[in-house]
């Protein structure tokens, strides 16, 4: 069986739309290759109207849902064109994490997939975490399914996004969870300088660690929490922020990015792995990357820049293709809902 397929990935970091279109085939196991990828930076307007939406009126929010939906839809159509795609057998589409209360049973991803269908005259598949949360889950992280059956030759997969998460195998069970919040504090820090992000970890470097804000956010209770177990912006926005006030910007990029290596290089060494895939943005930050290889003996393995920029839109690609076979597409061992199901709805 082989199916091709675009994925598309809004991050909570906000850097814009990746899109990738991948070959997968299946005889005993699933192969893929990533044929095209980009990523599509937002205009100024889009970035400031996902980054508000948390405060917009329902009815509001409603109108956003649909508007962000056709923005999608002419984002992949603009891709098809331009890279003159003729075998598309799928769109899926993550959309974009507005709320996240897996403990009050709703997760809201914007983007209405009826309306990149109509955009263009595909099969298309969305809202794929609203049904674990429904039974029980929180709905995250979704992409273990395809660390289990696409990477399954590394110890444990990372990822370095908004929030950094990992997923791994113990007792031939994958579970998974969020580990800390990584470039969705950095990213906001880094405003204070006009810059978008922290280029190679290089503000932070010259920052100097503040021991007593570093002792508050390693004391979090998220931390001494069992999995699974998945964060938001709420978390950030009631934990981590306030924390921030009247203190020197650079001080506090040292200091979160200590925070974040000290967080990922523990639960690394209480895992005991010997290698690990680190994927996401967070991965040219040089400098967190050196941070957690002083805290651990395990390797750091850091693939070419497509699995890097593109694993994530690949694994929703993937899920589509798993949701369109009626095949499992979410682990409960790492969502923690019920039982494994296949997710997402499909137009």
């Amino acid at each position: 069986m082989i199916l091709h397929a675009i994925g598309l990935m809004s991050g909570t970091s906000l850097d814009g739309l990746d899109i990738c279109f991948a070959r997968f085939e299946k005889k005993d196991f699933w192969n893929f290759d990533i044929l095209r990828a980009e990523t599509i930076p937002y205009p100024k307007n889009w970035e400031e109207k996902l980054r508000n939406s948390i405060h917009l009126s329902a009815e509001e929010l409603l109108e956003l849902h649909s508007e962000y939906g056709f923005y999608l839809g002419k984002s992949a159509r603009n891709f098809i064109g331009k890279h003159q795609l003729e075998n598309v057998d799928l769109i899926a589409s993550h959309g974009h994490t507005v709320f996240h209360q897996p403990q009050k049973k709703f997760t809201l991803q914007i983007g209405d997939g009826r309306a990149i269908k109509i955009e263009n005259k595909l099969p298309v598949i969305y809202d794929f975490r609203s049904q674990d949360v429904l039974m029980g889950g929180n709905g995250a992280p979704l992409v273990p399914i395809g660390d289990e059956l696409l990477f399954s030759e590394y110890d444990a997969c990372l990822n370095l996004g908004g929030f950094s998460n990992i997923s791994l195998k113990i007792n031939e069970k994958r579970i998974a969870f969020d580990i800390a919040p990584v470039n969705i504090v950095l990213n906001k820090l880094v405003e204070k300088f006009n810059k978008s992000f922290d280029e190679n970890g290089d503000l932070a470097r010259t920052g100097k660690i503040d021991e007593d804000l570093l002792f508050k956010l390693n004391s979090l209770k998220f931390y001494k929490q069992s999995q699974p177990k998945s964060l938001g912006i709420e978390w950030c926005n009631e934990f981590i922020f306030p924390e921030f006030e009247n203190m020197d910007a650079i001080d506090l990029l040292a200091t979160f990015t200590e925070h974040v290596a000290q967080q990922i290089s523990s639960v690394i060494n209480e895992y005991q792995l010997k290698n690990i895939l680190f994927t996401g943005g967070g991965t040219y930050n040089s400098y967190l990357i050196q941070k957690i290889k002083e805290k651990t003996t395990a390797e750091i393995i850091i693939p070419e820049r497509e699995i890097i920029d593109y694993k994530e839109a690949l694994i929703f690609a993937f899920m589509g293709v798993l949701r369109l076979n009626n095949e499992i597409n979410v682990l409960s061992s790492a969502t923690g809902s019920s039982y494994d199901h296949s997710s997402g709805i499909i137009v």
